[in-house]
């Protein structure tokens, strides 16, 4: 039955291959279900309300992308899409968080219609090929930081930006993960990542217990809670969402959604080698139908918008490479419905050498970039560095657009610059100004 629904044979995988690559990609993306809560809490949401919300659209839009689209990228509320949420719209603009959910509907909306007469799939078309690995180096680099700046292993630092964090109980624990890490990588051990995280979690729950030293993870009160279904279901409001003051809110959750999910696409499609002749990924239309669900879906529970996440490169790198991993992680989040303390119990330390692994998986495509072309080597670069330094994969694949297009224009290629492309960069141009 499985090999028939995901076709495990002709993709190269197995049942066993796709299960730790499942685990994997849920454990390294987990961390949402305590992030998005307490970042739409600072807009007046529940937290209860936000985390049962958190874990239907990240189960329900996994499982359909594994069901549908046979692919193995998860998805789950966005990062940087919720501080936008919060701070910009309900803070920021002082808009009522329901009339905020409401935007992320309308949003959603929008991007569904995208996707059904192919605008997006036409866009992503458009995207030339030096972008594409640019933009996927660039989201492994913003990767290492992550990995680095949540083990803190690197701090905020007023002279220098950054710096190292020092030894401490989190860096310790996250180099001594990373080596096992690094060690069962190296040996081709399956599931060397969930592995790691496992080992340097349970490292962290015996400091303080079974040696000396602080307690470093605090075992939670109660192992069960009541999922809340009332606080935030269903309590957008679609009206005031509608109304023209803001609809500059309204476009840039359309745009930061759109590019964020079409360069996380493209990126970890490409490492994987998972696209068809034209170098686009396979069943893209698909995946784009379910990321446009996914931000609807959100709208309607009570979150800020779904899209789908980088982290599935963790499974992908695992040897996920089939629907299977995506129904696996999106099945993994649906008891934390009931049994969200025992995932706070995983520290951050515990999942940062997994995400660094990645990274570095994710920067060998410069390798495919050509640097001594001018017109192609410096879009590439642009994206390789703003989407680390800016914290945003938008930022990356908007300014790398830009660019590419004016090179043409500079060099007397103009004529070479294709219809949807100048479409693309007026979009990217809006999405900039808007953000």
């Amino acid at each position: 039955m499985l090999e028939r629904l995901f076709k495990l044979r002709e993709n190269a995988t197995d049942v066993r291959t796709e299960i730790f690559a499942g685990i994997t990609t849920f454990l390294t993306m987990a961390y949402i279900l305590a992030v998005n809560p307490m970042i739409l809490e600072n807009a007046g949401m529940p937290f209860s309300g936000v985390l049962t919300a958190t874990i239907l659209v990240a189960s329900l839009s996994s499982i359909l992308m594994g069901l549908y689209a046979n692919l193995p990228f998860a998805l789950a509320p966005g990062m940087g899409i919720n501080a936008f949420f919060t701070f910009s719209m309900v803070i920021g603009m002082k808009m009522p968080w329901q009339t905020a959910l409401g935007a992320v509907f309308v949003s959603g909306i929008i991007f569904l219609l995208m996707t059904l007469f192919k605008l997006r799939e036409a866009i992503v078309r458009a995207i030339p090929h030096c972008v594409r690995l640019g933009v996927a180096a660039g989201i492994g680099l913003f990767l290492c930081l992550l990995a680095l700046k949540s083990s803190g292993f690197i701090v905020a630092n007023p002279a220098t930006l950054v710096g190292f964090g020092g030894f401490n109980a989190s860096t310790v624990f996250f180099l001594l993960g990373l080596a096992f890490t690094i060690l069962l990588e190296h040996r081709k051990i399956h599931g060397s990542m969930l592995l790691g995280i496992v080992f340097t979690t349970v490292l962290a729950l015996c400091h303080g217990r079974l040696w000396s030293g602080d307690v470093f993870v605090a075992m939670p009160a109660t192992f069960s809670a009541t999922p809340d279904f009332t606080s935030v279901f269903f309590k957008l409001d679609i009206r005031s969402a509608l109304n023209i003051g803001i609809a500059g809110a309204v476009f840039t959750l359309l745009f930061t959604d759109l590019f964020d999910s079409i360069s996380t696409f493209m990126g970890v499609a490409s490492v994987a080698n998972m696209v068809d002749e034209n170098g686009e990924p396979r069943n893209f239309q698909k995946a784009l139908l379910v990321d446009a669900i996914s931000t609807t879906l959100s709208g309607l529970v009570g979150s800020s918008s779904g899209t789908t996440y980088v982290e599935s490169a963790a499974g992908v790198e695992q040897g996920g490479r089939t629907g299977l991993t995506a129904l696996v992680t999106g099945l993994l989040f649906l008891p934390f419905l009931w049994f969200a303390p025992m995932l706070q119990m995983i520290p951050a330390c515990a999942v940062s050498p997994a995400l660094l692994l990645v990274g570095f998986f994710m920067l060998r495509a410069i390798s495919g970039i050509d640097w001594k072309d001018y017109e192609t080597g410096l879009p590439a670069f642009v994206a390789l560095i703003l989407i680390p330094f800016t914290f945003s994969i938008s930022q990356g694949i908007s300014w790398s657009l830009i660019l590419f297009v004016l090179l043409r224009v500079f060099s007397g290629k103009i004529r070479q610059v294709e219809l949807m492309q100048w479409i693309v960069v007026v979009f990217a141009g809006l999405a900039l100004y808007l953000s």
